[in-house]
């Protein structure tokens, strides 16, 4: 890891937070005690900033400096909320395309998607903060910089996030081999929110209940799926293609 992409020590990373430092999150020694210790806890809550506690040996691997037990990894981007983004997108007049990514954990899977929302336009991408991929360096690199390009909502988990979206007027389609309906035959016309699982499991059962309809790509030949970011590409352009985009 870079040394631009981390800060290391109690202090410096309470000073971090309280300067405003795009966090993506803190690792801490599991054992961590003491009055800056705690006063690193109350921070990391008040600033609502994952934290996740750590053998010492993960706090090594990343760095052999006098990290006193705390590392805090920094986000390339800044991360966004829906709830600020979705009424700005309806003040300005947009048609809004989101994509949600539930359970996503590839690193390289989250480029690619990203890649292919900067190329589409896609208006946001919302990760859940808990068991997934963030925007870290190789994620950038991987979707050739368009994760700069596109607002990355870091949300408390999916089924929040979709339920948000859905009281918000915003269409859910699941992308499922759980259903009949074929991918085309989804209605992506108004403004509306793509929700893509991990890779192993696909979406979760509680999100997919919550899904306005759910729709699957044809699968013909011997590979029973599809890698997750070549179908998020599928289902993009397919929006593209019905909101008259010229694809």
């Amino acid at each position: 890891m870079d040394k631009n992409d981390y800060i290391f020590g109690i202090r410096a990373v309470i000073e971090a937070i309280e300067a405003g430092r795009s966090i993506d999150k803190v690792l801490v020694r599991r054992d961590l005690t003491g009055d800056l210790a705690r006063e690193l806890f109350a921070k990391v809550r008040e600033y609502d900033i994952v934290m996740q506690r750590v053998p010492q040996e993960k706090l090594n691997r990343i760095t052999m400096k006098n990290h006193q037990g705390a590392i805090a990894l920094l986000s390339p981007v800044e991360y966004q909320r829906l709830e600020h983004l979705v009424p700005m997108f309806y003040e300005e007049g947009r048609n809004p395309l989101v994509v949600v990514l539930d359970g996503l954990t590839d690193t390289r899977n989250f480029g690619a998607i990203g890649r292919t929302a900067a190329c589409a336009g896609v208006d946001a991408l919302v990760i859940p903060e808990r068991n997934s991929v963030t925007v870290t360096p190789d994620a950038v690199k991987t979707s050739a910089g368009g994760l700069f390009h596109v607002p990355v909502c870091r949300e408390k988990d999916t089924l929040s996030a979709v339920r948000f979206l859905k009281d918000s007027g915003y269409h859910i389609v699941g992308a499922s081999e759980k259903t009949d309906t074929v991918y085309t035959a989804a209605d992506y016309k108004d403004p509306v929110a793509i929700v893509m699982g991990s890779e192993d499991t696909g979406i979760s059962d509680a999100v997919l209940r919550a899904c306005d309809e759910l729709a699957a790509i044809p699968i013909v030949g011997k590979i029973e799926s599809l890698n997750v970011s070549v179908a998020a590409g599928v289902m993009i352009y397919e929006a593209l293609r019905q909101r008259g985009a010229g694809v």
